[in-house]
């Protein structure tokens, strides 16, 4: 595994290893040494969809690892229809990197995904970052399929991402975050990653509200030290949930950023990694 610390996002090779029957394509740079940091992506999201603001922040100081999910983007076979199925390709593909203990930084559908790794082997896991994101049965999570496909339409009337309006508030403030983080996805020009699928993208949402509409978890047995992050206007997973789940959580930590949509942590990406890091190496 390639961990060179010289590397950036827009420069980091991409790789392939081969986890529960799937050959997933990843990324991995940074500080060498201590607990690596797994970054679970968003809804639809490939590798060329992480934000190199919050990717290279938390690189200065730990390695970081993204990858695509099951038959997202470069990683080969079929989407899966569950949050507990995403989990286990994930746990899959962290063994088969050779870690024993990892940090995970779940954002939005990641967050999701997160929550269910710290269910299923909560030994692998040391720390979890929840942004953007909520609990299992969440406070009007069954809406993120409607908004979602509201937003594309709304991107396509307007020739806009349809991230300018999923993930930032349209006021002066959220319109200028939302141009510089669709600039910093662009900064990689060469071997750039395959697009999500329509297909898979109608399953992830699928598996999103299948896990809205199931019985909440009980997070008060999960020990770990979490820190939830978001946005006080969050339209796809309200805001409302992630103080719920910084109450549920025996340990954690709460920031909300003012004027912030569901990507908080991208309109805020500076203020997000001093946070994230500080966590981290308490």
């Amino acid at each position: 595994m390639n961990t060179n610390s010289n590397y950036t996002y827009a420069t980091v090779p991409t790789q392939v290893i081969e986890a529960n029957g799937v050959r997933f394509a990843y990324r991995s740079y940074g500080k060498q040494g201590g607990i690596p940091v797994i970054y679970l992506n968003h809804l639809a999201a490939v590798l060329d969809n992480c934000d190199p603001g919050v990717m290279d922040g938390i690189a200065s100081q730990h390695q970081i690892i993204s990858f695509d999910y099951r038959g997202a983007g470069a990683s080969t076979g079929v989407a899966p229809g569950t949050i507990q199925a995403m989990a286990k390709d994930v746990i899959a593909f962290i063994k088969a990197l050779g870690f024993y203990k990892v940090d995970l930084l779940g954002f939005s559908l990641g967050g999701m995904v997160a929550q269910e790794i710290l269910l299923q082997e909560p030994q692998l896991i040391r720390k979890v970052i929840l942004a953007g994101t909520g609990p299992r049965g969440g406070f009007k999570m069954n809406n993120v399929t409607k908004i979602t496909y509201i937003d594309i339409l709304r991107g396509y009337l307007t020739f806009r991402d349809p991230k300018f309006y999923l993930f930032f508030t349209q006021t002066e403030n959220g319109k200028n975050a939302a141009r510089q983080f669709l600039k910093r996805i662009l900064e990689r020009t060469e071997n750039r990653d395959t697009k999500i699928s329509i297909s898979t993208m109608n399953k992830q949402l699928k598996a999103i509200h299948a896990w809205s509409l199931e019985t909440p978890a009980d997070l008060s047995s999960i020990k770990h030290p979490v820190f939830v992050v978001n946005g006080d206007a969050d339209r796809m997973v309200p805001t409302q949930n992630s103080y719920d789940m910084a109450k549920r959580f025996p340990n954690a930590e709460l920031v909300i950023y003012k004027d912030a949509g569901h990507g908080g942590i991208f309109q805020n990406h500076q203020a997000f990694v001093k946070s994230a890091l500080a966590f981290l190496d308490k």
